[in-house]
């Protein structure tokens, strides 16, 4: 469709050289393959595309940022700057040895999965602001 707008999502999780990644990646992964596909027909009518891109991190670059692992952006931005959450950590699983891996908390509670409903409610935030000021009185 011509005129459409972009909005880039981009998910990077750990994976090692069997091409394993841990239970709590697999899990975010199912749960942004399920978003992008809302996000596809819930964005349309506005003009909007959401591009999503799967990144690797290997093994040597997780072990020396670990937080890297199951990190999100979304039109450019940080997943957890369109929601105004904190990143911690903890200790994580298999694939991950005993790294402290990515968590992010929003409203008290910390989720290590990403769920669906905090990238759709980043995403939407997100289209928002693509959104052009003449659209504003509808």
């Amino acid at each position: 469709m011509a005129g459409m707008k972009t909005l880039e999502i981009v998910w990077q999780r750990l994976v090692n050289r069997d091409g394993l990644t841990c239970d709590r990646c697999g899990s975010t992964h199912r749960e942004v393959m399920a978003a992008v596909s809302k996000l596809a027909s819930a964005l349309r009518p506005l003009g909007i595309e959401p591009k999503l891109e799967v990144r690797e991190i290997d093994e040597a670059a997780f072990r020396l940022a670990p937080s890297e692992s199951n990190r999100i952006w979304i039109g450019g931005k940080p997943l957890e700057e369109w929601l105004g959450a904190e990143v911690g950590s903890s200790q994580c699983c298999s694939v991950c040895g005993d790294s402290e891996c990515r968590t992010v908390e929003v409203e008290n509670s910390t989720f290590e999965t990403i769920p669906e409903g905090l990238l759709l409610r980043a995403a939407l935030i997100a289209a928002a602001h693509m959104l052009e000021p003449s659209a504003k009185g509808d």
